[in-house]
């Protein structure tokens, strides 16, 4: 073990987990590549779990965070903050959810417990629907209404959650039907499951699982259950941490693939707006908003820097049509992993919309999940030059593929190139 390695594990919880059988030390970072400590130089397809979604170093956000460090750090919400109000009224408008108001924490954590105490509070229930497979942060309550194991570490919480079917498309009960009949079945689920319950405060979902192993349900699920959740009054709180900003290239956000019935209650988001930076926010239509009878400020949401920091990386976002260059250069990458996908018995599917892709691997000639063989593929990734994630159910045998939304076509070739080495080589 490094010198830092040892220090790290005499300090830290035995639960902070680190990738690598020898944990990386990045030092530095320049557009969609980074540097350890050791001066090796790697493609970077992972973006610090999606947050660096723009590019490392980006010019016009160092350049914001600097001149705004240089007048003031820190004020709190008790002051006018312009450049929270200007980030502000950007998100409301681009949410698509009309008469917005837009509260900021630090993470999407932090965001998603703010939901969830805004529709309980809105509603009176502390009855909660979830998503199987799913991820919402680590807090209490968010951990209690996590539907992946792996990632909730007690059953005492605040919340009565029940779990609802169709985050996981090709795995479960309705894994054979048709997306039709899929969609069908999953709301027959929900109304049977509201049948025999409470009325639930909300509905909370992810359009697309992140930490779940990017796994996501045919178009138009939510907007099918939707229609079930306005009968009961329940509202809809999309959790947009990993799907928003345009990283699946055909939408801004993920709620828009199900969008006939229009936007949800509620959204969240964090990671990639902040481009690294901690930013993390809600929004909802006022009522929702406005419901707490209570005080409640933020310390260090809405900070002046990450504002800052959040409209620079908002406008080189849009300027640059980020959310176009990830469905092209996405739809290249996909088209490239599943072509060595299917030449490796390994792989049991390839999966995602734009730049966000999960390969999910398998002992071959059966569907058993292959943790081990996902952890050797990051290893020979990296080995290679390359660095990714991992995800999945109850076990973490999905790679994650993440990079910055700036990914060009010859960085696509050169990652899909070394994932198949990596791929050929532990499998």
């Amino acid at each position: 073990m490094t010198g830092l390695h040892e220090r790290h594990l005499a300090v830290s919880p035995d639960w902070l987990a680190l990738y690598y059988r020898k944990p990386l030390e990045i030092t530095h970072g320049e557009g969609r590549h980074v540097w350890d400590a050791d001066g090796n130089r790697y493609l970077d397809f992972f973006g610090g779990i999606l947050t660096t979604m723009t590019a490392h170093a980006l010019p016009e956000v160092t350049k914001a965070v600097t001149e705004q460090a240089g007048r003031i750090i820190h004020s709190s919400t008790l002051y006018l903050n312009r450049p929270m109000v200007e980030l502000a009224e950007r998100i409301a408008t681009l949410s698509g959810i009309p008469d917005a108001r837009v509260f900021f924490t630090t993470s999407g954590t932090e965001a998603n417990d703010t939901a969830l105490l805004l529709a309980t509070a809105y509603r009176r229930s502390n009855q909660i629907l979830a998503m199987r497979n799913s991820y919402h942060g680590r807090s209490f309550s968010a951990v209690s209404i996590t539907g992946n194991q792996a990632w909730s570490p007690t059953s005492l919480s605040p919340l009565q959650t029940l779990y609802v079917h169709g985050g996981v498309r090709t795995r479960g009960p309705y894994a054979e039907l048709s997306d039709d009949r899929f969609i069908k079945a999953c709301v027959a689920d929900l109304e049977d499951l509201l049948g025999h319950t409470r009325e639930a405060a909300a509905l909370i979902a992810e359009p697309i699982q992140g930490v779940g192993g990017f796994t996501a349900p045919p178009d138009g699920l939510y907007a099918a259950f939707r229609e079930v959740l306005d009968r009961h009054g329940i509202l809809w709180i999309s959790d947009e941490v990993q799907t928003g900003w345009g990283r699946t290239g055909d939408h801004f956000w993920g709620w828009q693939a199900h969008a006939e019935n229009g936007p949800p209650d509620i959204l969240t988001f964090a990671k990639g707006i902040g481009n690294g930076m901690s930013i993390g926010g809600v929004v909802a239509r006022a009522e929702v908003m406005n419901c707490l009878d209570a005080n409640s400020i933020s310390t260090f949401g809405g900070s002046p820097v990450t504002m800052a920091a959040g409209l620079a990386n908002l406008s080189y976002h849009l300027e640059h049509d980020l959310q176009g260059n990830a469905r092209r250069v996405g739809g290249l990458l996909i088209e490239r992993i599943r072509a060595v996908g299917a030449g490796c018995p390994a792989v049991r599917e390839v999966r995602g919309r734009g730049l966000m892709i999960g390969i999910e691997l398998v002992r071959p000639g059966t569907d058993e999940a292959d943790p081990e063989a996902a952890a050797a593929v990051l290893e020979a990734a990296r080995a290679g030059g390359l660095l990714i994630g991992k995800g999945g159910g109850h076990s973490t045998s999905v790679l994650r593929i993440a990079p910055p939304l700036s990914l060009t076509v010859a960085e696509a070739e050169e990652g899909a190139a070394i994932l198949a080495d990596a791929l050929q080589a532990a499998t």
